[in-house]
């Protein structure tokens, strides 16, 4: 089923701490190609990674549109009524560019290491829609009641809300079982889960779950946004799923949007080449496609910027509009070219 919502890209990438300024380079070029989110995995025990947080409020500070979320982040070492006012001053600070990825968590050894409360599945969904309501309260300005909330793992008694953040933040649920779908379906706003851990059938399996809920709760489906992490391998000849040419990739990709549902495409991996030639060659196709199949489909614009290269070069095109000429090897040296036309973009699918 389509859903209708506008179709977005963003970037999934790692908070290694080997070399700090390398993940915010790449979302910054994230935004200088236009994607619109940048996202970082958040596992507060690894001493190998950045403190995520701290990195989407350092990334938020050094760019100007893109938008900033966990992928997922860690809910039982992150106390919910403290997170909703760190992503509600972010949101204010960022000037509304921030969004909320939750995990139920996992790794449970590691999280009772860092002095997190160890849980079961069940109990970590049951915890996770406490938390949900814990943050939507913080932020629910409009209501002068006083906040009480008792819950199992998460209580409130009397605790102030606020602040209000700048926009609407949308609360995304990383998902993949029964339980965690049903949850979705309920109470979140959107659903991202990675396309490499689903088996065949299970995206469209899943996302029935995520629809019957969401419309027994008397929601309507199609609010829930619908967003995936990909990743695969730019081969000059066609392979298997996303292994292959920019052509290939794009088709691969289609039927999830038709078919499924998906908005957004978030491209796991730190290689500058990959997410240049995703934005220069995939995107742009992707959404030709789209708008041909569904002409009103809101789109988004953009403000003509210039593009940096990992090395500082300047790339002075449009993002979504530039060719690369990149070849393996030469990192950093760049011939950019326009595609020619709304004819040359919709020729990759046709």
């Amino acid at each position: 089923m389509f859903y209708g919502h506008p179709l977005q890209f963003g970037t999934f990438l790692t908070p290694s701490n080997a070399d700090p300024a390398t993940p915010v380079r790449l979302a910054q070029l994230s935004e200088e190609l236009g994607y619109d989110l940048v996202t970082f995995q958040d596992h507060p025990y690894q001493p190998r990674f950045l403190d995520t947080w701290t990195l989407l409020s350092w990334v938020a500070a050094r760019t100007e549109r893109i938008h900033v979320s966990g992928n997922v982040l860690n809910l039982p070492l992150r106390p919910p009524a403290v997170l909703a006012r760190a992503a509600a001053s972010l949101d204010l600070l960022s000037g509304g560019r921030f969004e909320l990825g939750l995990g139920a968590g996992g790794f449970w050894d590691a999280i009772g290491a860092m002095g997190g409360r160890t849980l079961t599945a069940g109990q970590s969904v049951d915890a996770l829609s406490e938390a949900i309501d814990v943050i939507r309260a913080i932020w629910n300005v409009d209501d002068r009641s006083v906040l009480r909330q008792g819950g199992e793992f998460y209580r409130l008694d009397g605790a102030k809300r606020g602040p209000a953040p700048a926009h609407d933040i949308p609360i995304m649920l990383g998902a993949y079982k029964p339980r965690m779908l049903r949850l979705t379906g309920r109470k979140a706003d959107g659903w991202l889960p990675s396309l490499a851990r689903l088996g065949p059938g299970d995206f469209q399996r899943a996302s029935v779950i995520i629809d019957q809920a969401a419309t027994d709760a008397g929601r309507d489906p199609r609010a829930i946004r619908r967003l995936v992490n990909i990743s695969g391998r730019f081969t000059p000849a066609g392979g298997g799923f996303l292994e292959g040419p920019s052509r290939q990739w794009a088709e691969d990709l289609l039927p999830y949007v038709l078919q499924d549902g998906v908005g957004t495409f978030i491209v796991m991996g730190d290689d500058p080449a990959v997410l240049e030639r995703f934005a220069a060659e995939v995107a742009p196709a992707l959404r030709a496609a789209v708008a041909r199949e569904h002409p009103g489909t809101p789109g988004r614009r953009r403000r003509r910027r210039r593009l940096l290269t990992m090395d500082g070069k300047c790339l002075a095109k449009p993002a979504f509009g530039v060719l690369s000429d990149r070849t393996p090897g030469t990192a950093g040296r760049h011939r950019p070219c326009l595609l020619g036309g709304s004819g040359e973009r919709e020729s990759l699918l046709q």
